[in-house]
């Protein structure tokens, strides 16, 4: 069992401090993951943004998720899941809509806090507090890819393990410390799992981009008075 998402994160930065990265860049999911990605990005000296993707709810269970969208409107589809699902002729269009349009809220939001990273030629790591069915991180990993970035790795503290060999798909490598067989939910791991909010989100990306900016000042400074 994990305290919480910060505990987990600092368990997991163990796996990853030492090891040589390229101008390095923590994507996290929101939100569980953003809290994950902070204690990462500080830990590492990473920059830190959000990669935003949003699982497609299963008509009768929206904790199950059938497949994912990500913000370039690519979807996923867990074809397993939804072949033994008899959905509406047009559930999925309406499900792909009603999420898209909470990206579209979510980027309106957490953009305001920071801009966009470059993810071009740069080792990108991917996180979130953990990984039931995949689906989101594949549609994120997916939407990443394409944007050419120098590796690509996911870091999470559990997995269930029938899915990872799907992710090792999507990736250059998948780091994580738990990947048990009795795995039902994310949340059994977490002796506090408690939901994280927009507002905390927006408080850890605009931390993380004054850091940046600062950063960004001093080594103009320093390279002004060589």
């Amino acid at each position: 069992m994990f305290r919480d998402r910060e505990d987990a994160a600092r368990q997991l930065v163990g796996r990853l401090r030492g090891r040589l990265l390229h101008d390095p860049l923590v994507l996290a999911i929101p939100r569980g993951g953003v809290v994950t990605g902070a204690v990462l990005g500080g830990e590492l000296g990473a920059e830190l943004d959000v990669v935003l993707s949003r699982k497609l709810r299963a008509p009768v269970e929206p904790e199950l998720a059938i497949g994912a969208i990500a913000e370039d409107g690519k979807v996923y589809l867990n074809h397993q899941i939804v072949e033994s699902l008899d959905l509406p002729e047009d559930y999925l269009f309406k499900e792909r809509r009603h999420q898209l349009a909470e990206i579209a809220r979510r980027r309106e939001h957490f953009r305001a806090a920071r801009p966009q990273a470059r993810i071009a030629g740069r080792s990108v790591i991917v996180t979130d507090d953990g990984i039931a069915t995949g689906s989101t991180m594949i549609a994120a990993l997916r939407a990443v890819k394409v944007q050419k970035p120098y590796e690509l790795i996911v870091a999470v503290p559990v997995a269930s393990p029938d899915r990872l060999a799907e992710i090792h798909n999507w990736c250059d490598e998948v780091v994580f410390l738990l990947a048990p067989e009795e795995f039902s939910s994310v949340g059994q791991f977490y002796e506090d799992f408690a939901q994280v909010e927009d507002e905390e989100v927006v408080q850890i990306l605009r931390e993380f981009a004054n850091v940046s900016q600062r950063q960004e000042g001093d080594q103009s400074d320093s390279q002004s008075n060589r």
